[in-house]
C-alpha cells in the first residue's frame, strides 16, 4: 500500500464490553446505534446592533445508545435491565465499544459514560416467519469519548 492510499475502517467488526457484566456472549451485538451528538445554539439579539443575531452553543445532546443482538437466555446484561427497571434502582455503567479492522485488531474505541437502562424490546412472535428472536436494549448516557488504543 502506498502512502496515498487510505481505506476507511469497516463498520461490521466491533466489540462491546459493559462494566460488571460478564459472560462469553454478552458483548456479541449485531448493531450499535447512538454514538452521536448534536450541539444546538441559542439566538441572542445583540443590543444596539440590529443587523446580527449571535449564536451561542448550548450543551451537547446525546441520543440513547441502542444495542441489538440475538436473544441470550439467562443474560446478566438483561438481568441488569430487569433489576434496574423493576426495582427503579439504577446503577450506571461504562460501556466500551471497540472498532476492529479486517484482521480483528483494534482501530479505535469509545467509552460511553454513565449508561443506564431505559428500554428493552423483543422481536414479535410470528409462527409464519423463520427468524431468530432479537432483543433491543436501549440505554441513556451522559456522553461518550474517543479513547486511544
Amino acid at each position: 500500500m502506498d502512502e496515498f492510499s487510505y481505506y476507511p475502517p469497516v463498520a461490521f467488526k466491533f466489540l462491546v464490553a459493559i462494566d460488571e457484566v460478564h459472560g462469553i456472549k454478552e458483548g456479541n451485538f449485531q448493531e450499535v446505534a447512538g454514538l452521536s451528538f448534536k450541539l444546538e445554539t441559542e439566538d441572542v439579539q445583540e443590543g444596539g446592533e440590529n443587523r446580527f443575531i449571535r449564536k451561542f452553543p448550548k450543551p451537547p445532546k446525546f441520543p440513547n445508545l441502542v444495542l441489538k443482538r440475538g436473544m441470550l437466555v439467562n443474560s446478566p446484561l438483561v438481568d441488569w435491565f430487569y433489576t434496574s427497571i423493576g426495582n427503579f434502582k439504577f446503577s450506571p455503567r461504562t460501556i466500551l465499544i471497540i472498532l476492529l479492522n479486517q484482521s480483528q485488531l483494534p482501530v479505535m474505541g469509545w467509552n460511553v459514560i454513565n449508561a443506564m437502562p431505559v428500554g428493552l424490546s423483543l422481536s414479535d412472535l410470528k409462527s409464519e416467519e423463520n427468524k431468530i428472536m432479537i432483543e433491543t436494549l436501549e440505554l441513556a448516557y451522559d456522553y461518550f469519548e474517543e479513547i486511544d488504543l
